[in-house]
């Protein structure tokens, strides 16, 4: 059983449980994704490389293997834009490897049968990208709407390039038109944005962002040690964190108009634990962001963090670390742990900004939570919300689709005599 429905404000509350009557039958996570760089590439590298994982298997990079009940493997990828040349046109599986992506391959990619989609140029590609990102201005950008809707996706995660400010809202909408949650992995502030956050809350969908973490990368490693120094009682007196790579993303910023939010970004996920403890660094005692783009490393990114204290007796101390890490494959567990969870948003019928999991998750989310404290608020958010068992292995005979449908309808059509 599917139903079609309109989006016009009069509509929407209709529209609501329409898509929960759509997804009653529904045991896969539909995915669009917008960008299919090294980060794409990781995560779907991700989704075959762990689909024969065991529901209690430990899985490094996320919280579970059986998510609330879904599994790496429920995750379909149906729709895929981009505007690189390169990619445009061929199946996803080709696609993934090709130029300018340079992350580690650690999986094969089967062939999916889904074609990279032209999508708007906008600001995606700048001066310092064009050359690597060549796009063809004879390929006619397609109706994003009207591709998400006939692939059926659910939700749209967003990997376009730093600073594609015009490009990001874009899809942000075209995510709210066609009736999908929106997973933002990127600096553009959508998800803690007032306005942005009530344009999904009023569409009846949800959004998580903004700026993904990585699993254990600079901005992690970074607010650990600061609040390891603010638990042993020693104030920050100044730290920075300087950060290499030779990806498109370490090339694209070299545009430094780009950083305004990066660097607002990052830094704001390290303020935000000195002031949860009531005490105040000086802006120009903490300096966070890429520092430079250096070829030869592709994707392997190096961090230098160093902060600088006192402790008794008002003796100084400091602390100098280096991280080398993959960049992409860093970031895609978290990515597939905040896909399935903007999933159990919409199977629930959640709207707006879901703060939980962006929390642990993102950056920059609308409210800042210590990382040991928002993770245990996203168990109790899958205890809550999740299936008990895994979707794909349960419960969904026909007796029990049947009754749950029966009860949805019974609230539509309540819900619709009142119109």
């Amino acid at each position: 059983m599917y139903f079609s429905y309109d989006s016009t404000p009069l509509m929407m509350r209709v529209t609501c449980y329409i898509r929960r009557v759509n997804r009653m039958s529904n045991h896969k996570i539909k995915l669009a994704v917008v960008g299919l760089g090294n980060c794409a590439s990781s995560l779907i590298q991700g989704i075959e490389y762990y689909k024969d994982a065991g529901d209690d298997e430990h899985i490094p990079g996320l919280m579970h293997a059986n998510f609330g009940g879904y599994h790496v493997k429920d995750i379909d990828i149906v729709a895929v834009f981009d505007v690189n040349s390169n990619k445009v046109g061929k199946d996803v599986s080709e696609a993934v490897w090709a130029s300018p992506n340079n992350t580690t391959k650690f999986s094969d990619v089967p062939y999916y049968g889904v074609k990279v989609l032209r999508g708007p140029r906008m600001d995606g590609v700048n001066m310092y990208t064009a050359d690597l990102v060549p796009v063809d201005d004879s390929q006619k950008p397609v109706d994003v709407v009207a591709e998400l809707k006939k692939a059926g996706a659910e939700v749209v995660v967003n990997y376009l390039p730093v600073g594609s400010q015009d490009a990001t809202e874009f899809y942000a909408q075209a995510a709210i038109d066609a009736g999908c949650g929106f997973v933002n992995c990127i600096p553009v502030f959508i998800a803690s944005t007032p306005a942005w956050a009530k344009k999904f809350e009023d569409a009846g969908l949800p959004v998580i962002g903004d700026d993904i973490k990585a699993q254990v990368g600079a901005t992690i490693t970074h607010r650990t040690l600061t609040n390891l120094f603010l638990d042993r009682g020693m104030k920050i007196e100044r730290t920075y964190q300087l950060n290499t790579g030779g990806n498109t993303d370490f090339l694209n910023m070299l545009e430094r108009d780009r950083l305004k939010y990066k660097k607002i970004s990052k830094t704001e996920a390290v303020t935000s634990m000195i002031e949860a403890r009531g005490q105040h660094i000086d802006p120009d005692n903490i300096h966070v962001g890429p520092s430079d783009y250096v070829p030869w490393q592709k994707d392997n990114k190096v961090c230098f963090l160093r902060i600088e204290s006192r402790h008794f007796g008002d003796v100084p101390m400091e602390i100098e670390c280096r991280l080398s890490v993959e960049d992409s494959p860093n970031s895609a567990g978290v990515a597939i742990d905040s896909i399935r969870c903007c999933k159990l948003a919409l199977d629930n019928g959640l709207k707006g900004a879901i703060i939980e999991p962006a929390a642990y998750f993102q950056k920059h989310p609308p409210k800042q939570i210590e990382d040991r404290e928002a993770r245990e608020l996203v168990e109790k958010y899958i205890d809550k919300y999740g299936f008990k068992d895994s979707v794909s292995s349960v419960a969904t005979t026909p007796a029990k689709v049947d009754s749950d449908l029966k009860e949805l309808k019974k609230t539509l059509e309540a819900l619709l005599a009142k119109m």
